[in-house]
């Protein structure tokens, strides 16, 4: 059960940690930085949600989106962090924003949905 939850969790950040060691991740130049973070970010934070709800719509509330929303942001930070290591790359507090903005609109799109889904 542990892995089925944050098994994806993992990959995803995975994945974000593998682009952001290149330079220049493919389709860079597609669409504004700041936009790439958001959808990203809106990403992990509803695969935390998905983990820190146990996997269940009905799970998801308060406490499960401010612990997923905050997986994303730190994860964001640390993120950033990594990509000064990076040659080409630099740190960018605006992106971190970003990734906390993204994690937000992704996070009240799941718990909206949640709210549709549970069962009346």
């Amino acid at each position: 059960m542990l892995v089925t939850l944050w098994g994806p969790v993992a990959a995803y950040m995975a994945a974000i940690f593998a682009l952001s060691s290149q330079a220049t991740p493919p389709g860079a130049s597609l669409t504004p930085d700041w936009v790439q973070h958001g959808v990203a970010y809106a990403g992990l934070s509803l695969v935390s949600l998905r983990a820190t709800a146990g996997g269940r719509w009905s799970g998801v509330g308060g406490g499960s989106v401010l612990l997923a929303w905050g997986i994303a942001v730190l994860y964001g930070v640390s993120d950033e962090w990594h990509q000064s290591f990076v040659p080409g790359r630099m740190a960018d507090v605006r992106d971190v924003i970003a990734d906390a903005l993204g994690a937000a609109l992704g996070l009240a799109a799941g718990w909206a949905w949640s709210i549709i889904k549970r069962p009346s």
